[in-house]
């Protein structure tokens, strides 16, 4: 049995049906905060719950755990920071912990994938970069917001429970920017929120510098490599960090790229326009993807541009509605606050207008 947390949200959408194609049985928790896509199948089971409130029983027939939930990307956790370090290090300390007692009660291994995230090597742009430094896994993590800290800080957390007990056996990946369709599609990453922007208004909006670099990822290259460690032995990814990314794009590059792919498509022109006055966070960073592929041949190849036109084919057919930009379920934030706000468990750690 495979436990993927937070299974029904945009990569546990994709990922839960693709284990099941392959025969895997999936136990999913999530809060269903943004719906539920996941396909009726006699070898799923999905329960609504929050790690907030774990309970022991999910890990019943559990032999391995991909951890995807928790509250993600950087404006999300600014809106509730104290809901972002509860959710993503406490949170994944009480599903670790449990875990490991699990495993070391009946002596054989539980497997724990946690998603991380690349951006814990973010570091501030001079605002003039046309190069970046390549970032291996090596490279001392300097993460700066408060998202990729309770991300590095989960990290550790998982570390440190692992060198006490030899049947625990987390592997940390550390993701670069997702993007790609999905059953529960977001607008808030950086490509999707391009093809949004680009076919509701014909116009490819920069939100800050154009010089800051990013790591992007095909939403099935990450479901793809998720499934391939699940079949890895223990040794060879127990206690290791693996960055996964496609390639590493300057946004104002890619801006412009993906503006010329949809004008070419459309046939109609697509304006560039930078919003100098928003603020994109100002890091900057690039990764190295080659660890994993060396290890065990996980080279993610899909590519962006055929990734965004498919967004703009699937917004033309009505896919999303017919005003998916006012849709909050296409937005981690607006979501998050909708929904907290009317929550009496978290309305504390959520900002009052």
């Amino acid at each position: 049995m495979i436990l993927v947390t937070g299974g029904a949200g945009y990569i546990g959408s994709k990922l839960v049906p693709a284990l099941l194609e392959s025969a895997m049985p999936v136990r999913v928790v999530d809060t269903l905060w943004f719906g539920n896509s996941l396909p009726t199948h006699p070898q799923l089971e999905i329960i609504r719950g929050d790690l907030f409130d774990f309970d022991v029983a999910w890990l019943e027939d559990v032999d391995a755990i991909i951890h995807l939930a928790g509250l993600s990307n950087d404006v999300s956790s600014e809106f509730a920071p104290e809901l972002s370090i509860n959710a993503n290090v406490g949170a994944t300390a009480r599903l670790a912990e449990a875990a490991s007692e699990k495993a070391s009660r009946r002596r054989l291994p539980i497997k724990l994938i946690f998603a991380s995230t690349c951006s814990v090597y973010g570091r501030p742009t001079n605002g003039t970069s046309t190069v970046c430094d390549l970032l291996s896994e090596e490279y001392a993590a300097t993460p700066t917001g408060i998202y990729a800290r309770s991300k590095l800080a989960a990290e550790l957390d998982l570390l440190r429970l692992a060198a006490s007990n030899p049947h625990f056996c987390p592997v940390i990946l550390r993701m670069g920017t997702v993007f790609g369709l999905s059953p529960r599609m977001r607008f808030d990453l950086v490509v999707n929120a391009f093809a949004l922007d680009a076919w509701r208004k014909r116009v490819l909006t920069l939100e800050g510098a154009e010089e800051i670099w990013r790591p992007l990822l095909h939403i099935d290259d990450a479901v793809g490599a998720y499934i391939g460690l699940l079949s890895r032995q223990l040794a060879q990814i127990r206690q290791r960090i693996f960055n996964l990314l496609g390639s590493n794009h300057r946004i104002g590059d890619l801006a412009t790229e993906l503006a010329s792919a949809f004008g070419q498509y459309s046939g109609v022109f697509i304006e560039v326009r930078r919003n100098e006055l928003a603020n994109n966070g100002g890091r900057s960073y690039c990764a190295d993807g080659q660890r994993i592929t060396e290890a065990f041949g996980i080279r993610p190849r899909r590519e962006i541009i055929p990734a965004a036109i498919s967004i703009w084919k699937a917004l033309a057919r009505g896919d999303f509605g017919s005003q998916p930009q006012a849709n909050s379920r296409y937005f981690n934030v607006q979501c998050l606050e909708q929904t907290l706000r009317n929550n009496s468990t978290f309305n504390k750690a959520v900002p009052k207008p």
